[in-house]
């Protein structure tokens, strides 16, 4: 789920088949923490949301499904491949990039973001047009990874192939951070919401340690990034042939970086 490219392009890009594959893990994982925020928030009937950087269809698909019958979604990405399909009724998608193009017309109740602008280089452009584009009352929703608070793959690093994983781990984050992203970026979320001029910011955390999803997320993001990890000297196709192998016996506990979700209103 990403918004603005790099000029090396964006590393995990949405155009590969493997993207359909870790969007739907990322939803099994996140989405219910997602989904208690916004309803905390009250998102419901008629109320107008933006889902910036949407990447799959399950956030889109699930405000849909508070705002209906009289509300609207706006959905956009920098790539529509995942979400085109759903465009109609209250959802809308739309190509647009949230650093560089004016946001979609008509104030907002809801603007929100999943591990999007972890990955922006201009981030305090895209959150300036974030909230810019709520109503009066209406809620910021970010949520965003931070790898430097908990870079672990296998937190348990009990043996060898743990000591594999975190090393692929790391070297996914020198890729990640080359093309930069803030591998620290999710702890001042906070802070960033209240110097953007919103009220009432909180903020909390999340992060699986052992899950299904985590194992079906890991497969797909190492055999999305194979060809840079091997390319840029930080593994070898038998490292990575050999990690793909041991996640594949369902005995490694895999962990994502920590998620925070900040949220805070305009006043």
């Amino acid at each position: 789920m990403a918004e603005h490219e790099t000029d090396r392009g964006y590393l995990l890009d949405n155009r590969q088949s493997e993207a359909g594959i870790r969007f739907d893990a990322l939803a099994e994982l996140f989405d219910p923490v997602t989904f208690r925020h916004v309803d905390r928030l009250g998102i419901g009937a008629g109320m107008r949301c933006w889902e910036v950087g949407a990447g799959g269809p399950s956030v889109p698909l699930g405000l849909a499904e508070r705002v209906a019958p009289n509300g609207t979604v706006i959905a956009t990405d920098i790539d529509v491949s995942w979400t085109r399909d759903i465009d109609g009724g209250v959802i809308e998608v739309l190509r647009h990039d949230v650093a560089a193009d004016p946001p979609p017309p008509g104030g907002f109740d809801l603007v929100h973001a999943r591990l999007v602008l972890v990955h922006v280089t201009d981030r305090t452009e895209a959150l300036r047009r974030m909230v810019q584009a709520l109503r009066p009352g209406g809620w910021l929703l970010l949520e965003d990874a931070d790898p430097g608070l908990q870079p672990l793959l296998c937190p348990d690093e009990s043996g060898p192939e743990q000591r594999l994983a975190n090393r692929l781990r790391s070297g996914f984050r020198t890729l990640m951070a080359a093309r930069g992203a803030d591998l620290a970026y999710g702890r001042t979320l906070p802070r960033a919401l209240r110097e953007a001029g919103l009220d009432d910011v909180q903020a909390d955390a999340y992060f699986p340690i052992t899950s299904p999803a985590c194992a079906v997320l890991e497969d797909a993001t190492v055999r999305q990034i194979r060809h840079q990890l091997v390319g840029e000297g930080l593994a070898t196709d038998e490292e990575i042939d050999r990690h793909l192998a041991n996640v594949a016996t369902g005995r490694l506990d895999l962990a994502t970086a920590p998620m925070i979700s900040a949220w805070g209103r305009r006043p």
